[in-house]
């Protein structure tokens, strides 16, 4: 083991198979715990050597975790670069199935063709991997080293992987994932129905790790690197489903140089819609009547600049259904058309993974699907006006139905969200002992460089540009929504900013901070809001986005008085070790999880007494009661 590898506190708690409040105890109890050797006052970072000798010497710790000892010994790799190299080489040694147990370093390293101090990592993985299994020991590894990258991937969760799995057709031959990342998609895919797959991704680095995944699970699929809007890997492969998270928000999609390519069929996509860029070329590669199932963002069922193309999908019967995600995002569903006539596209919106399946299985036999709230067929003829908006939303809010049936259907949605709502509160306890918390303030940690806080420029809002752009508008915030609004581009476009993920955009409502993390980056941000951009290795960002909404900081003169313009820099922010704020940052993200459902309940509840009402005033409900 090299003298100079370093862990982090979260290490450290991984190797003693501890809490990491545990570690931060031992820091504050032990004289003798060993001293950061580096890394910041909020994130140190400790020699390895002396972390196992001390927790060794305390009967903290018998023998390191083979899973542990893997990793360690992957970090020793170098940088993130030689991280990645390191990674792939491990994932190519697991593949070949070559043993080296029993031979020494130098004869395993001559036969594997490889650097000799990569040996001991390998004799690692192999340990492991005969405890664990070949992939899942590959797949523990993958996930330390995604949640180390910088920016960390944006990655498809597995519960939208499986819910896309659960909705291809059940004779589905061969899929392809266009942005196949690393693989989550053609995973699910597989287990779902067997066959076939085809992935391309043009990050180098994710694609190789697709690859390898789906390798040591004996998955038979063919995954190349490259931009597949750009450089298509599959010219001429069709297929019997495509599974596409694309990227979204991308100025830089290859408008110039694609503007005369055969796979644009409904129109050549707006330089602003890369969203509809991707959902043609999934098109282009299916088979007559194949499924192409693409996530998609909310902005992309109504931004103006999309609705020729919208309309063009609906008239030939490409897009069949458009589902509201509980995460915010959407899924359209596609078909390759084969002629015939088209009649209504399926909305969705409010119901759980189950229920979508069912929901589209129903539409597919041709079954009544008007459930209300809940989901309708839509006429396409309805559909066909000036703005062409799929949103699910505007549709099913005038549901057709009796109101004694709506009653039902919604008092029965209302108490299933109740359920389920006692099980988002995050997990908390008192504390006995409380001692006062060292507090500091954002214009604190800018000075040192923990984080940059953006102003939005002042600029109005317009729809009427096919140029325009996504815009993150304040109210967007307020909802936890996707960017609404967009924007025309002007000749300091140059001095716009583009959220990130991870970034923290902050508006202010009823004299309190709204703050929310943005999952996905590529919008502009809008009037009225502030964006702060954290360095992930000193600041959680979902720990800061819960604490600007403290009754510390609505008491705070960072409020706005008269002028509306919000001074986020004088907010507090407790002084709190990085593993402490990541496990506030867990519950913040969990309340989250729950106020949104907690708006939903109400929003049901008002709902459900103006049916109440109308069914008595209609004579469709009686009182039961004495």
């Amino acid at each position: 083991m090299r003298d100079d590898t370093t862990v982090t506190t979260s290490d450290i708690a991984r190797l003693a198979r501890v809490s990491r409040a545990a570690v931060s105890n031992w820091r504050r109890r032990y004289p003798d715990f060993p001293k950061p050797t580096g890394g910041t006052p909020a994130s140190p970072v400790f020699s390895l050597v002396q972390v196992e000798a001390w927790l060794r010497e305390q009967g903290k710790i018998g023998d390191v975790p083979l899973e542990e000892r893997a990793w360690q010994l992957l970090r020793e790799a170098g940088d993130e670069l030689e991280l990645g190299t390191a990674i792939r080489k491990v994932g190519t040694f697991q593949r070949g199935g070559t043993r080296i147990e029993g031979l020494s370093d130098r004869t395993a390293a001559k036969q594997l063709e490889i650097d000799q101090g990569l040996v001991p990592l390998l004799r690692a993985v192999e340990e492991l991997a005969g405890a664990w299994g070949a992939a899942e020991a590959f797949e523990f590894l993958v996930e330390r080293y995604l949640e180390i990258q910088l920016p960390r991937p944006t990655l498809t969760s597995p519960q939208v992987a499986g819910l896309v799995a659960e909705l291809l057709d059940p004779d589905t031959r061969s899929v392809l994932d266009p942005a196949c990342g690393t693989g989550a998609l053609l995973l699910a895919a597989h287990e779902r129905a067997p066959g076939r797959l085809y992935g391309q991704e043009r990050d180098g680095a994710l694609a190789g790790l697709a690859e390898t995944r789906l390798a040591l699970r004996s998955v038979q699929a063919e995954i190349r690197s490259g931009d597949s809007l750009r450089r298509d890997a599959f010219i001429g492969v069709a297929v019997d489903s495509v599974v596409c998270d694309p990227p979204f928000n991308e100025r830089h999609w290859g408008y110039e140089e694609l503007t005369a390519d055969p796979r644009w069929e409904y129109g050549l996509p707006p330089r602003m819609e890369s969203e509809l860029a991707w959902a043609q070329h999934a098109l282009a590669h299916l088979n007559p009547g194949g499924l192409a199932i693409m996530l998609m963002p909310p902005a992309a069922a109504g931004r103006r600049s999309g609705r020729r193309m919208r309309t063009q999908l609906l008239r030939r019967g490409a897009l069949k259904a458009v589902i509201a995600l509980s995460s915010g995002h959407y899924l359209w569903l596609l078909r390759k058309p084969t002629g015939d006539r088209p009649v209504g596209l399926l909305m969705v919106d409010g119901a759980d993974d189950a229920e979508i399946v069912r929901i589209w299985r129903d539409f597919q036999a041709g079954r009544d699907v008007d459930r209300p709230g809940v989901s309708r067929s839509v006429p396409i003829i309805d559909l066909l006006g000036e703005e062409v908006d799929v949103t699910p939303a505007r549709y099913l809010s005038a549901s057709a139905g009796q109101p004694a049936e709506q009653f039902f259907q919604t008092r029965e949605r209302l108490a299933a969200l109740l359920g389920r709502l006692s099980g988002l509160m995050p997990e908390v306890e008192p504390v006995n002992d409380v001692q006062e918390l060292t507090v500091t303030t954002v214009a604190e940690l800018a000075r040192i460089g923990a984080l940059t806080v953006y102003q939005a420029a002042a600029r109005g809002e317009t729809s009427g540009a096919d140029a325009g752009r996504p815009l993150l508008t304040a109210e967007d915030v307020v909802q936890g929504r996707e960017p609404t609004g967009l924007v025309v581009p002007t000749s300091s476009e140059a001095d716009s900013m583009v959220t990130r993920g991870g970034d923290i955009v902050v508006t202010v409502i009823s004299r309190r901070f709204a703050a929310r993390v943005v999952r996905r980056g590529g919008a502009l941000l809008g009037p009225h809001l502030s964006l702060i951009r954290v360095d992930p290795q000193a600041l959680d960002p979902r720990f800061l986005a819960g604490v600007l909404h403290s009754t510390a900081n609505v008491r705070s003169s960072a409020l706005p008085s008269t002028s509306g313009r919000v001074d986020v820099r004088r907010a507090s922010v407790p002084r709190l070790p990085l593993d402490e704020q990541r496990r506030y940052g867990e519950a913040f993200q969990s309340l989250e999880a729950f106020v949104s459902a907690a708006r939903s309940s109400a929003l049901l509840g008002e709902a459900m007494a103006r049916l109440l009402a109308d069914g008595i005033a209609e004579g469709d409900l009686r009182a039961t009661g004495g």
